[in-house]
């Protein structure tokens, strides 16, 4: 009981989550059935303890709860560089969600995902199949910081924020997720293939139906696309109106 509400307090889920200072990850390596796969030292099954409590807080976490927790996580190494968390915005009960790759530098600065040049062109495309923000449709990314550089973000990290958008996802309980570029596509299908290779048709998230599309990003680059992905938009509103 008292290792849980530390892991309670350290995830902000309870009223006392200023209080503490998150403890360091270690190097814990678990399989499939969370095992802990290394010596079974006290620290080793500490840290794997901890893991697990993690997992189990963020699943069962509410909207509130969970912008708390994101605010403080120090879960990889994203945090060291970033200014402020990004964990999403939009309606909470939408029927489309959105899921992009990472917070740009306009997004680490005002802690809202999609600003800036590829937000304004989000928001064109959803104008124009009578959709914006905050009205059925809710905005997130894979991973709630800022990669440096706007990097693609690594697989550790992806990992790390991986229970976030789990739970966000089924606080939501959206009709359709639109995952727009490549690291969000993979994420959601957990499938390693190209955005062109899988836009074409839709998949599945656990029951949820999956629409890829392109990046707003790629599409400023490759304006060329931008038919292809007004065709998948077309094909998301036949799925979730």
């Amino acid at each position: 009981m008292t290792q849980r509400i530390a892991i309670l307090r350290e995830l902000g889920l309870t009223p006392a989550w200023r209080e503490r200072t998150p403890a360091p990850r270690g190097s814990v390596q678990a399989t499939d059935d969370r095992s802990v796969a290394v010596e079974n030292s006290p620290a080793t099954v500490a840290e794997a303890a901890r893991e697990l409590s993690r997992d189990q807080c963020i699943a069962s976490a509410t909207w509130d709860e969970l912008t708390h927790s994101i605010a403080k996580c120090t879960a990889c190494k994203l945090h060291r560089t970033r200014h402020r968390t990004v964990p999403g915005v939009g309606d909470r009960a939408p029927t489309w969600m959105i899921v992009g790759e990472g917070p740009g530098e306009q997004e680490d600065q005002r802690g809202e995902p999609f600003v800036g040049a590829a937000g304004r062109l989000l928001d064109a495309m959803l104008a124009a199949i009578g959709k914006r923000r905050g009205h059925g449709v809710y905005i997130t990314n894979v991973v709630k910081c800022r990669p440096p550089g706007n990097r693609n973000p690594e697989a550790e990290e992806i990992a790390a924020c991986a229970p976030y958008l789990r739970r966000q996802i089924a606080l939501a309980q959206p009709k359709l997720l639109l995952a727009v570029g490549k690291t969000a596509a993979q994420t959601l299908l957990n499938r390693d293939a190209t955005v062109g290779a899988l836009r074409g048709s839709t998949a599945q998230y656990e029951t949820t139906p999956v629409q890829v599309t392109y990046h707003p990003s790629y599409l400023l680059r490759t304006p060329i696309d931008k038919a292809k992905a007004w065709a998948d938009l077309l094909r998301a509103l036949d799925i979730a109106p």
